[in-house]
C-alpha cells in the first residue's frame, strides 16, 4: 500500500511539474510576442536566404523600401527600391493554408492520378474489336 502511495505522489508530482512548464512557455511566448509586434514603420516584406547565416531582405520603413544583407554581425545597406518596381503578392495568398485545404488538394490530385491509371490500364471499349 505504501509503495502505491508513493507512485501517486510522484506521479501527481510530474503532472505538477508539466503543468507549470506548459504555463511558463505560454506566457514567455506572450511576452515575445508583444516585443516583435509589428510596428506602424518597419515592417519585413521579403526574406531571401542565401547561405545558412546570409540573408536579404526587403524593409519597409515609412514609405521607403531599403534592400538591406544580414551576415551573422553585421547589417549593410545595399539600395533603396521604388514602390513601383515591387511585385506584391495578393494579401490572401500570405495567409497561411488551412491543414484542411491541403488535404483536400492532395486527395484531389491522388483521385485524379488514380482515375488517369485507372484509364491507362483499361482501355476504352470502343477501341476494342470482337475476334470471337
Amino acid at each position: 500500500m505504501d509503495s502505491v502511495f508513493q507512485f501517486l505522489t510522484v506521479l501527481l508530482l510530474f503532472v505538477f511539474v508539466l503543468v507549470i512548464t506548459y504555463l511558463t512557455t505560454r506566457w514567455i511566448a506572450k511576452v515575445q510576442r508583444g516585443q516583435m509586434a509589428p510596428g506602424a514603420n518597419l515592417e519585413v516584406m521579403e526574406t531571401l536566404k542565401i547561405t545558412g547565416d546570409k540573408y536579404i531582405q526587403i524593409v519597409r520603413s515609412g514609405n521607403k523600401y531599403l534592400v538591406i544583407g544580414i551576415g551573422k554581425n553585421e547589417i549593410s545597406f545595399l539600395s533603396e527600391v521604388d514602390e513601383a518596381d515591387l511585385i506584391f503578392k495578393n494579401s490572401n495568398s500570405s495567409k497561411p493554408a488551412s491543414f484542411a485545404s491541403i488535404l483536400e488538394k492532395f486527395k484531389k490530385k491522388n483521385e485524379e492520378a488514380s482515375e488517369d491509371d485507372n484509364n491507362s490500364e483499361h482501355p476504352d471499349d470502343e477501341n476494342q474489336t470482337d475476334a470471337d
